[in-house]
């Protein structure tokens, strides 16, 4: 069985994970699921597919992968980036995959369009990417069908680079119609379900789940935060960068 254990706010991981391969999905934003009994099988596949926020696993996903028992399926360690950089989120994934009994058999670094300021690989993954992914199973699968146990070597260093030390909150503002659509999906559960206008910053991640998901298009980055966001990233993510493979 093909598994796709994924942490995806806004869907760029999971476009990603399918572009890759389908599998069965385990939702690692479902805030609300019992992770500890999710057990897999030597005889299982694992794609586990994560953003990289500021070049580190996302807190809550590095804490529910850790629950589940990978009973030495075989993974396949997906890092997705909006075109800067992933520096230590493979290491630090293939870290947390190892010692959830995970038996790691190959990484991938791929774009998708930044989750914040989205005109940083916007529509990407693309038709190319998906190609290149598609191409790079064909070898992952390969790899798995000769029973080549070879760990891969990834980038990234021990100790971890600092994660993030604050998250970028989003605005409400008054065309919130209350539905709670935000705080059902939030996978941090820091929007207020009796009212949704109030998010508790010591909980948000700064997903932008919520933003992508409101009807009334009532959430949003603060605009000065965005365009400093904007402005820094904007030399860094300069040009096309490629999706790659480790074997």
């Amino acid at each position: 069985m093909i598994y796709q254990l994924l942490f995806s706010p806004t869907g760029g991981t999971r476009a990603v994970a399918d572009a890759l391969c389908p599998g069965q999905v385990i939702d690692l934003c479902d805030r609300d699921r019992d992770f500890a009994s999710v057990t897999l099988t030597a005889d299982d596949v694992a794609i586990i597919a994560v953003p990289s926020y500021g070049g580190r696993v996302p807190v809550p996903a590095a804490r529910r992968l850790a629950q589940v028992q990978g009973g030495g399926a075989r993974a396949v360690l997906v890092c997705v980036y909006g075109n800067r950089a992933y520096e230590d989120t493979l290491a630090e994934l293939a870290d947390l995959a190892e010692a959830a009994g995970f038996r790691v058999a190959a990484g991938v670094a791929a774009v998708a369009e930044h989750s914040i300021a989205r005109q940083f690989a916007a529509g990407r993954p693309d038709e190319a990417d998906k190609a290149v992914l598609q191409g790079f199973w064909g070898k992952i699968q390969a790899k798995l069908d000769a029973g080549n146990d070879t760990v891969p070597t990834l980038p990234g260093n021990r100790p971890y680079k600092p994660g993030m030390a604050k998250a970028m909150v989003p605005r409400t503002s008054k065309r919130c119609i209350g539905c709670g659509r935000c705080a059902a999906a939030c996978p941090t559960g820091a929007i207020d379900a009796a009212d949704p206008r109030q998010t508790d910053p010591a909980r948000c991640i700064g997903c932008m789940r919520c933003v992508r998901l409101c009807p009334a298009e009532a959430r949003s980055p603060d605009p000065q935060a965005l365009a400093a966001l904007s402005a820094h990233l904007e030399p860094l993510c300069a040009g096309r960068k490629e999706n790659e493979l480790f074997l």
